[in-house]
């Protein structure tokens, strides 16, 4: 800290030149002033460092920026697992604590504002913005099982197909839908789905997947909505064996309704649920009979990757038209969602499904970036269903 030398009270030397009289005497006496001087200097600081952010622009115009609506803002706490969702490795951007705290004035808990927090994220990769789903379990729509909670139609008839669907609006374009699924098992691939892919993106997990709670409520967090996958018997069973809750054909409705539920009560917060694998159980009318009198008491969606098209089963559906990853390169992949855009165009709608290989989810991100520019409209999974 520079330090300033005190001023000497004794006379001027005779030889000193006298002091100018009038205005240009007190400017050259205030300009002589060290503190006023000083104080100058910052005032002239100031306003050139104005003068080159209004020429050259906001430093951190380029920056990228997270956009959080306030009615959607925690206020007295961040959410759980917030630092570990920033980055694969937990570290985050130099994202701390106190990006939460919104405002200086303290606000009630559970109230909720209006607009929006502009968060800037200095050399983040890409930011988008999040609008979260409401957390799960919505009240009044579970009740205890022997194995956890279990879905059900809530006394005002809203079911939880409806209560977990993530909300859209149609706009009038080509409607273009599509599901990861496979999710949970693979920490890392799960994580890059849920944080790199736009809310519209339907996310599919798997029932055995550790912590699977945590990961539906990352998933929502993030403005996803969620379906759980449904182990079924493929005609190759037991060689090709989804695990000890695969539903069987020849299983009888209360085998069948006793697994359902089990698998049913490995989380909340899922709209529907979707087939993992299941060629033989999905041709046999009675198994999916027993399948779908769960489905409809429970008030769940169906979607399949297109095993089961055609079939109407008298609960919200919808089928994949199109598998995206078949085959396993970037130019088959890009392929493949180009066609789903045709068949958009086509019919007005088109779902389409893949898993979560990291190839998948990297060439998904990037055209989700640009398919609303091309004239199309990226939607849920739920928009598309019908009864």
């Amino acid at each position: 800290m520079a330090k300033f030398s005190k001023k000497s009270l004794t006379p001027a030397p005779a030889s000193a030149k006298p002091v100018a009289s009038g205005a240009l005497g007190h400017v050259r006496a205030a300009i002589a002033n060290p503190y006023i001087s000083a104080s100058g200097a910052a005032l002239l600081f100031l306003l050139t460092l104005t003068a080159l952010v209004m020429i050259i622009g906001d430093p951190k115009a380029g920056a990228p920026v997270i956009r959080l609506p306030l009615a959607q803002a925690v206020v007295a706490a961040a959410p759980p697992g917030w630092r570990e969702a920033l980055t694969a490795d937990g570290s985050g951007p130099g994202v701390v604590e106190e990006v939460f705290e919104l405002s200086e004035t303290p606000i009630p808990e559970g109230e909720a504002l209006g607009g929006e927090a502009v968060i800037t994220l200095p050399g983040a990769q890409a930011v988008r913005r999040v609008q979260p789903l409401p957390p799960a379990p919505i009240a009044g729509l579970h009740n205890p099982g022997p194995n956890g909670p279990l879905p059900v139609i809530a006394p005002n008839g809203r079911t939880p197909a409806q209560a977990y669907a993530r909300p859209f609006q149609p706009n009038g374009k080509p409607k273009v839908s599509l599901i990861v699924g496979g999710l949970g098992l693979n920490s890392r691939a799960t994580r890059e789905a849920i944080e790199t892919l736009p809310g519209e993106i339907t996310l599919s997990f798997v029932p055995y997947a550790e912590g699977l709670q945590g990961w539906i409520d990352l998933a929502r967090e993030h403005g996803h909505e969620v379906l759980l996958e449904t182990p079924m018997e493929p005609v190759d069973y037991p060689d090709n064996d989804p695990g000890p809750y695969t539903l069987l054909a020849s299983s009888g409705p209360a085998e069948t309704s006793r697994r359902l539920e089990w698998l049913l009560s490995r989380a909340t917060g899922y709209f529907g649920l979707t087939n993992y694998l299941g060629s033989r159980f999905l041709n046999s009318d009675p198994a999916m009979a027993a399948f779908t009198t769960v489905l409809k008491t429970r008030g769940l969606a169906f979607i399949d990757d297109g095993q089961a098209a055609g079939r109407g089963l008298g609960v919200p559906r919808a089928s994949a038209g199109r598998i995206i990853d078949d085959q396993l390169s970037s130019e088959a992949i890009d392929q493949q969602l180009l066609a789903l855009e045709a068949q958009a165009l086509q019919n007005g709608q088109a779902l389409g499904s893949g898993f979560a290989y990291p190839l998948t989810i990297t060439q998904v991100a990037q055209w989700t970036r640009a398919v609303e520019a091309r004239g199309y409209q990226l939607a849920p999974a739920s928009a598309l269903t019908r009864r």
